[in-house]
């Protein structure tokens, strides 16, 4: 009988190790990570620099494999999959937003919008695109290219991209770290009430404790190992 999605872990780190090779040696990165993040869950990953909050996020995106241990999401082994089935998971599954925006330069907002959802085949992508923007504030700046917005019209296009194919996981890596106290709180109002509308699971990665206040789970990363969760 096959289990439920809602039952199901969207994310799932089985002793989950990744090493890197520095100069003559090796850099362990991350050991024995142990982390289940349930549909629909939202959860903050902290820790000092260094710790491996980013090559975790990377992992559980499927864009590098462990060196040891497995990663689910929704059940199917990452480290199994070839680059074109990760590529397919990815683009149908998983958003992502960053701390440099990573918009296209050359694209306008409601263009960089449009983007995934033009990958996706999504019908009605284009109304999508524009009721995103809509939704974010930025009706009036689709037009207008990311070197004509302010650092946090950019993270609103960006997570307007990122939530046009309503993707059931959501990562997130410092989505309010180039932004000013006032603008990184809207940002991350916008994110919320995004993701409660289209209940996705969410994993956002933070140096600020007011942000991972605001997640239904916080774990602590030091040295590339779990310390803590609360």
């Amino acid at each position: 009988m096959e289990t439920s999605r809602e039952s199901t872990p969207r994310v799932e780190c089985r002793g989950v190790g990744k090493v890197m090779p520095s100069g003559d040696h090796e850099l362990r990165i991350l050991a024995g990570i142990d982390l289940a993040v349930g549909a629909r869950e939202s959860i903050a990953i902290l820790g000092p620099s260094g710790s491996g909050k980013s090559t975790l996020l990377g992992l559980m995106a499927g864009l590098d494999k462990p060196s040891e241990g497995s990663i689910r999401l929704d059940g199917q082994p990452l480290e199994r999959l070839g680059e074109d089935e990760l590529a397919l998971l990815r683009r149908g599954r998983v958003g992502f937003v960053f701390q440099s925006f990573h918009l296209f330069p050359n694209l306008t907002a409601l263009e960089n919008v449009r983007v995934p959802l033009e990958l996706t085949g999504i019908e009605g992508g284009a109304e999508r695109a524009v009721d995103l923007l809509e939704r974010v504030g930025l009706e009036d700046r689709g037009h207008h290219y990311p070197s004509q917005l302010s650092g946090g019209e950019m993270q609103r296009v960006a997570l307007a991209r990122a939530f046009g194919p309503r993707p059931t996981l959501l990562l997130a890596d410092e989505p309010t770290g180039n932004l000013d106290t006032t603008t990184g709180q809207h940002v991350l109002e916008l994110l919320l009430e995004l993701r409660d509308h289209d209940g996705t699971t969410l994993v956002l990665v933070t140096h600020d404790p007011i942000v991972a206040e605001r997640m239904q789970r916080r774990v602590h990363l030091d040295r590339g190992a779990i310390v803590q969760e609360s």
